[in-house]
């Protein structure tokens, strides 16, 4: 109940929902009461912050510190096993396997591939429980997806009893120990995974993910035309510093990097 409940609240705090809420109590006030003047002024609010977090310089300018945190993993370092964290998923055996991994899942999912080719001998980690009426777990669907890719199912390790981060770096610990790994997530993710996993006693390689923020050259329409994948990129800024936030309010408040 609380986890359902901290996903509720904290997705009416995301640049979206908050914003659409934001502009229905404004309309509101401008049909319905005589504050015609604080309604204009949250509408008009409301809409530009909408417009500005659409617009590309905007939106990766709040996401480019978070991802930056971490570079690409390119050392040698030999690792037992390659932790790779859930994200979203559903299951629609008529897909393209690929498919049933949703936004941030696939690209984790290839990078952890990557690494474990890289790594000889090494075991791939997938973590997540089930969603609500889902036949699978994040963790097996992602399992069935890499063997659709040729891994072999025996170098595969699921664990999908973790509903978060936290779980999922005490579900880690309790199966590994102290072996030595790299953790696969989310560029935006990974600051804050990266404490989970500091403080259950875990000593992960960092490995970033799905980097979204561009830095490199884009067309200058694209700069300048608000867009819902611009929007995105705002709403996993705001999702992780909201992350960070939660973190520090249960006494996760070390620093990426510190034990």
């Amino acid at each position: 109940m609380l986890f359902t409940l901290k996903k509720y609240i904290g997705g009416l705090m995301l640049p979206l929902p908050l914003l659409l809420l934001l502009m229905a109590v404004g309309l509101g006030l401008l049909w319905f009461s005589r504050f015609q003047r604080g309604g204009k002024a949250l509408v008009s609010l409301s809409w530009l912050a909408l417009l500005l977090l659409s617009l590309q310089p905007v939106a990766d300018r709040l996401l480019r510190p978070i991802e930056q945190t971490y570079p690409t993993w390119r050392g040698a370092a030999p690792v037992e096993y390659v932790v790779v964290l859930g994200g979203g998923y559903t299951w629609n055996p008529a897909w393209a396997p690929g498919s049933n991994l949703i936004n941030n899942s696939l690209p984790r999912l290839a990078e952890g591939i990557r690494l474990w080719r890289a790594s000889p001998g090494a075991k791939l980690i997938f973590t997540g429980a089930s969603a609500q009426h889902n036949p699978f777990s994040a963790a097996e669907t992602a399992a069935r997806v890499a063997v659709s890719l040729g891994v072999p199912r025996r170098d595969i390790i699921v664990l999908d009893t973790p509903r978060d981060t936290e779980q999922e770096a005490a579900a880690v610990k309790a199966r590994i120990g102290d072996a030595p790994f790299l953790l696969v997530t989310s560029a935006s993710h990974l600051p804050r995974a990266m404490v989970f996993f500091q403080r259950a006693g875990l000593d992960p390689l960092p490995a970033p993910a799905n980097q979204l923020a561009i830095a490199s050259p884009v067309n200058s329409w694209e700069k300048m035309l608000p867009s819902p994948l611009w929007l995105m990129h705002s709403d996993r800024a705001a999702y992780e510093t909201l992350g960070r936030l939660w973190q520090r309010l249960k006494g996760s408040s070390a620093e990426p990097g510190q034990q």
